[in-house]
């Protein structure tokens, strides 16, 4: 699975690039479906310092949510020093926080996978104090949006389509552009609410 190419747009929507092997003294990794692959070539990057890197590695990974991806087996053979598997980001996340806890001066952290994953993990790597330099981007895999809704403040995981229908409060919302790093999610806005009922066709936008 090849880098996301993402056409230009608002301000707030998040920008990708590509994991660079860093030097650093402990590398941390989280990902998520195909986000395995850029870990991968993360490494092969590094070269000759790939196993010197490695000795100093902690990946946390988790399978795909949206279409169910697991390579884990692919990145334990890498041979890091700490390979763990999650089955959702939230099993994750304590694991996460632990090892940011525990971090000192040097650590390189990189994220690669779904808008989802990044977010979240990328929430929790700022809360943690990390500077914002010491810490790398990439997308892989499926572009379903983690959405929130505007009226009800409920969240709904693995959006697809556009317009959809809000799993908290049900009503027709339009997907915005408009990112929230704060809650790791895009703003939904209701579609119908000056012509009720007048909603257009669903349309898988976010595969």
């Amino acid at each position: 699975m090849s880098q996301t190419v993402f056409e230009k747009t608002i301000r707030s929507r998040p920008v990708y690039g590509v994991l660079q092997p860093r030097a650093g003294t402990a590398h941390l990794c989280v990902a998520d479906g195909e986000g395995a692959d850029a870990i991968r070539d993360l490494f092969a990057k590094a070269g000759a310092e790939a196993p010197a890197m490695l000795a100093r590695t902690h990946i946390i990974y988790v399978p795909s949510a949206a279409n169910g991806t697991d390579r884990f087996d692919m990145l334990e053979r890498l041979g890091a020093a700490q390979c763990h598997r999650s089955p959702t980001f939230w099993a994750a996340e304590p694991r996460l926080k632990k090892v940011l806890a525990d971090a000192h001066m040097g650590l390189q952290v990189y994220l690669a996978g779904t808008e989802t994953l990044i977010g979240l993990a990328q929430r929790d790597v700022m809360e943690a104090g990390l500077p914002h330099e010491a810490v790398q981007t990439e997308h892989r895999g499926s572009l379903a949006r983690r959405v929130q809704c505007v009226h009800c403040k409920g969240v709904t995981e693995n959006v697809t389509t556009d317009p959809f229908v809000c799993s908290h409060c049900g009503l027709n919302l339009f997907v915005r552009d408009h990112y929230s790093r704060r809650l790791a999610a895009f703003q939904g806005v209701n579609i119908d609410a000056e012509d009720p009922g007048q909603v257009p066709p669903a349309v898988e936008r976010f595969k």
